[in-house]
């Protein structure tokens, strides 16, 4: 077995890096999901073998990595299809969109709940459709916030212009992994309401012991009938520039609408990205578990460090993803937490209001899927930022 070194730091400034050449040098980057550890060996093994093939033509189906995905969903998260429900993309936020606007009504509303990923709001109203949100409660414990559902509130929301529900499961930016009884009553009143249920569950595979992911559409044949289900290797194996993910389409016309869209678009996905997903999900469970005990040490150390230097904020404890959410809304920093850790920390991480607006602008997302000492270094320059009087309880 290979024991990955998830401590080395690697320069990734020279790679056309996103997450590092959006911000200027002197800042550290720990916004977007998008982490700083290599991808498992056996994918650069795979794509240098399929490089040295030297010919890159269409490729718009691969038989194998549908079978292994088939096998992969039954065997880790109970959701038993068969091959042909699974329609390639090449990302999830390109599907959201895609999916509003082909099984959509013009004018439908979709249902979401903030703080949710920022493009929930946008792949509705792109296509004309419009977002119904419904905010999530927060229960604060201490310094310690967890994120719940109204279900008064959200099918008091439900009117007749409500066609779908938008879930992300687990959830971005909270980090929960929704249980079986949460998913039950999502799933009740989609069913009783006929709405059509987009899953987002990129996460799936990111959730630390002793929580379970449960894909929802694997609850009931009802609940399954009526459910897209999104997923990818991008996250899980850090594979996102290399474009390629995965719905899962309940129904024969549903497939054929989505497919054709996909199609008609020209949104293909390239050879490359099908080879690195089937080396992934073939053979990245070491590392990925490797990669899980790792983030689990990262998440841990950023509740102890806030906890112990900055005593009025409060943070949700990510049972899935590599994303932290931290609140500071009782030390009112100027121009938001975003900004404020950006100007006077040299510090970006995901800015809240992007995920609900205003109501989260003392926010911040934190990716601590980085190596330890980048971790620290972010954590240092927070503390600097801040005076005395600032942090002190």
């Amino acid at each position: 077995m290979i024991v990955y070194d998830f401590d080395r730091i690697i320069d990734r400034r020279r790679s056309d890096s996103a997450k590092w050449n959006w911000y200027p040098p002197d800042v550290l980057p720990l916004w977007v999901a998008d982490m700083d550890f290599p991808a498992p060996d056996e994918v650069a093994h795979a794509i240098k073998a399929r490089v040295d093939h030297n010919l890159y033509g269409y490729q718009i189906d691969a038989p194998e990595l549908r079978a292994l995905l088939v096998e992969r969903l039954a065997a880790r998260h109970a959701l038993v299809i068969p091959p042909e429900q699974i329609v390639f993309t090449p990302g999830l936020v390109g599907a959201l969109n895609l999916i509003c606007r082909a099984l959509l009504p013009e004018d439908a509303g979709v249902l979401i709940q903030p703080p949710i990923y920022p493009p929930f709001f946008t792949a509705p109203t792109n296509g004309g459709r419009t977002t119904v949100p419904v905010p999530l409660t927060p229960i604060i414990d201490g310094v310690h916030v967890r994120y719940e559902i109204d279900f008064d509130a959200l099918r008091a929301a439900i009117t007749p212009d409500v066609k779908a529900f938008m879930l992300c499961n687990p959830h971005n930016p909270t980090g929960h992994v929704y249980t079986r009884a949460e998913l039950e009553q999502i799933a009740a009143l989609v069913v009783e309401h006929d709405l059509l249920l987009i899953s987002d569950e990129i996460h799936c595979d990111l959730v630390f012991t002793p929580h379970q992911h449960v894909s929802i559409a694997s609850l009931n044949p009802d609940i399954a009938a009526r459910t897209i289900t999104l997923l990818a290797p991008s996250k899980t194996f850090n594979l996102a520039g290399l474009a390629c993910s995965f719905m899962v389409a309940p129904t024969a016309e549903i497939r054929d609408k989505l497919f054709g869209a996909v199609f008609n678009n020209g949104l293909l996905i390239n050879n490359l990205g099908f080879t690195a997903a089937e080396a992934a999900y073939r053979h990245g469970q070491s590392w990925l578990d490797q990669a899980l005990a790792y983030m689990r040490e990262n998440r841990d150390l950023i509740a102890a460090y806030v906890e112990g230097n900055f005593p009025r904020a409060r943070f949700t404890t990510a049972e899935g993803t590599y994303l932290a959410w931290i609140d500071f809304s009782d030390y009112a920093l100027e121009g938001g937490a975003y900004h404020f850790f950006l100007e006077q920390a040299k510090v970006a991480f995901s800015d809240g209001a992007t995920f609900g607006g205003d109501a989260y602008k003392d926010c911040v997302r934190v990716n601590f899927a980085c190596p330890r000492k980048t971790l620290w270094e972010a954590l240092r320059r927070m503390s600097f930022a801040f005076t005395p009087s600032d942090s002190n309880a």
